[in-house]
């Protein structure tokens, strides 16, 4: 995966949200996210045309106030546990926006953005977290700067500004997978 940027486990549809990271950045965190479009409504494809720029600002009147918003995630975990791959994770995904982790700003530049296909408040499904332990154990493995204290969420690095992935998301129950797969792969 390293070497390609690329998630075997992943559909690929490519955006054309992205750049180059910066020639001194190391891959070093994790950042969570959720999104449903229109918010709160889950399935269909609105995501991957928002991500493609390609969604119709008529289609529904919440689309019209993110009209001309250019964004993307590395990647996007459909309620199914399907995963979707937009940009590769050598390059720079536009999600985290202004941000700041620990000190170091513009946390796109060092980061890998998932987004979950949901809302603050809506529980994610057991197959979103198995898929979300099965990709996160994936770039732990190929960037191994990206440690469990490495691993936040979008309301952390832009707080006051961004409330994903919620009060919904069991970061314990996240935590404990991670560590029961690490574990169950001799990784401690």
């Amino acid at each position: 995966m390293r070497r390609t940027g690329r998630v075997t486990m992943a559909r690929w549809c490519p955006s054309p949200n992205f750049g180059p990271r910066p020639d001194n950045a190391r891959i070093s965190l994790l950042v969570v996210h959720n999104i449903s479009l229109p918010p709160g409504k889950f399935g269909g494809d609105a995501i991957e045309r928002f991500f493609c720029n390609q969604l119709d600002a008529a289609e529904h009147p919440y689309f019209q106030t993110i009209a001309g918003m250019r964004v993307s995630s590395h990647l996007l975990v459909r309620r199914d546990g399907l995963p979707v791959q937009f940009v590769s994770l050598l390059d720079r995904a536009w999600h985290a926006g202004r941000s700041c982790f620990r000190g170091e700003e513009e946390c796109n530049d060092f980061s890998i953005g998932i987004e979950l296909e949901g809302a603050d408040d809506i529980p994610y499904t057991a197959a979103q977290y198995q898929t979300l332990v099965e990709l996160s154990q994936q770039i732990i493995a190929a960037w191994p700067e990206i440690t469990p204290d490495r691993i936040t969420g979008h309301s952390d690095i832009a707080p006051g500004r961004k409330t994903d992935p919620g009060p919904a998301f069991d970061w314990s129950h996240y935590r404990k997978m991670l560590d029961s797969r690490h574990n169950e792969e001799g990784g401690g």
